[in-house]
């Protein structure tokens, strides 16, 4: 199950690195199924997929034109006899001989005698003869045999991650099936008896549930099925039974709220009780985001993440935990976002409290060709607004001051907004 990960003493902090290492060594991908064509778009692979045929299987034209004898054109005027036509899906029975030519359309076999295509733009028509006024080069305007994919090419290996022209590149080779990792599903419980889940009138001490509709969207950006469980009241018993319920129907379980020091902290507790033996309760040395707690739950062996309460800790928890966790539950290879080194527009100070900081920022291209910080979100766990509209988070190290024009390092969140180099 990989090595037990615990502070030594109460108030002792679990280096991120170690943490995040500690949880992805329990996590193993689902079993493969076997799927149709039709439901494989941005399924993981889970076997080698090796190029049976050909593509394309024959030498074809790329252009509308006339197949010819690049010979006939040395002198850089021609004039050939049109003897045939021929379309895609069609082929022509004649042998292209000296001083003819064929009128091809794109994707049409190649005549027989012919090497090379002048398309139609450089031809003009005169009766039943094409005038050429350029030389053909032997190979022009050809697709020849397996220019895209040979027999015996691998085109997928395990862990890769079947995209639109991936079904088209299996559909060219005539897969009807394959062998992928299913959608892993996402159980997602808030807890909690100030939390409401509806739109009515909050009572004293009560609080939206914000946590569980942004986990759920969170889960579905990450290719997974989100799963509402709802919400939980603050008592071991109802918190220990919905997540064993849980486990029994998911792949996965994400819980918010809980897991902090407090009286009626109970999802730590109801994860030592339900998987003693791989329980882990840390305090992570990250800021937002330091309490924490993961177990592997059940025959099944369902990882269940124990989330901080405040919407801006949850949202980072996700980031650092269970993203990675559900692409490696997915079967994908590559489990981490797109991460790169930033300039700071800006000066950064913050306490030396020992914690990696991960602040919301938003990053693009300046025209030095280099990726910049523009703006800091403000920082309080509480804050979700504030970085609803961020596109990157900072990894800032354990130092009092960075001053503008430094890097940091930043994992881009949405590469969409980041948009292109200068």
């Amino acid at each position: 199950m990989g090595e037990r990960v615990s502070p030594r003493g109460p108030s002792e902090l679990v280096e991120l690195d170690d943490a995040r290492t500690a949880v992805l060594s329990r996590v193993h991908a689902l079993e493969p199924v076997t799927l149709p064509l039709a439901e494989l778009r941005g399924r993981v692979v889970a076997q080698s997929v090796v190029a049976r045929e050909n593509i394309p299987g024959f030498v074809n034209s790329s252009m509308d034109g006339f197949a010819v004898r690049a010979r006939d054109t040395v002198s850089g005027s021609a004039r050939l006899r049109v003897v045939d036509s021929v379309h895609a899906g069609a082929t022509s029975s004649l042998v292209v001989q000296p001083g003819c030519a064929v009128r091809i359309m794109t994707g049409a076999p190649l005549p027989e005698g012919a090497d090379a295509v002048c398309m139609l733009e450089d031809t003009v028509a005169d009766g039943d003869h094409v005038i050429i006024h350029r030389v053909v080069t032997p190979g022009d305007y050809l697709r020849g045999i397996g220019d895209d994919t040979r027999v015996g090419q691998e085109l997928f290996v395990p862990g890769d991650v079947i995209s639109p022209a991936g079904v088209g590149v299996l559909a060219g080779q005539g897969v009807s099936t394959l062998l992928v990792h299913p959608r892993p599903r996402v159980g997602i419980l808030s807890t909690g008896d100030e939390v409401v889940g509806d739109g009515g009138p909050l009572g004293a001490g009560q609080i939206r549930d914000l946590n569980r509709p942004m986990v759920l969207g969170l889960v579905e950006e990450s290719g997974c099925v989100p799963v509402d469980l709802g919400i939980a009241p603050d008592t071991r018993e109802a918190i220990t039974r919905a997540i064993a319920t849980a486990v029994d129907s998911c792949d996965v379980v994400v819980t918010t709220g809980g897991v902090s020091v407090g009286d009626v902290d109970y999802v730590k507790v109801a994860l030592t009780d339900l998987a003693p033996e791989t329980a882990m309760s840390l305090r992570v040395a990250m800021k937002p985001g330091k309490p924490f707690a993961f177990a592997v739950v059940g025959p099944r062996e369902v990882p269940v993440f124990g989330l901080p309460g405040n919407p801006v800790s949850t949202r980072v928890s996700f980031e650092m935990f269970v993203r990675p966790a559900l692409r490696r539950r997915a079967g994908v290879a590559h489990v981490e976002r797109f991460s790169l080194s930033a300039v700071l527009d800006q000066p950064l100070e913050r306490p030396l409290d020992g914690k990696v900081h991960l602040l919301h920022v938003n990053v693009a291209w300046g025209d030095d060709g280099r990726v910049h910080v523009l703006d800091i979100a403000r920082r309080d766990s509480h804050l979700l607004h504030a970085v609803s509209t961020a596109n990157a988070l900072a990894v800032v190290p354990t130092v009092a001051r960075l001053d503008a024009g430094s890097s940091v390092r930043v994992i881009v969140l949405d590469t969409d907004s980041l948009g292109a180099p200068p």
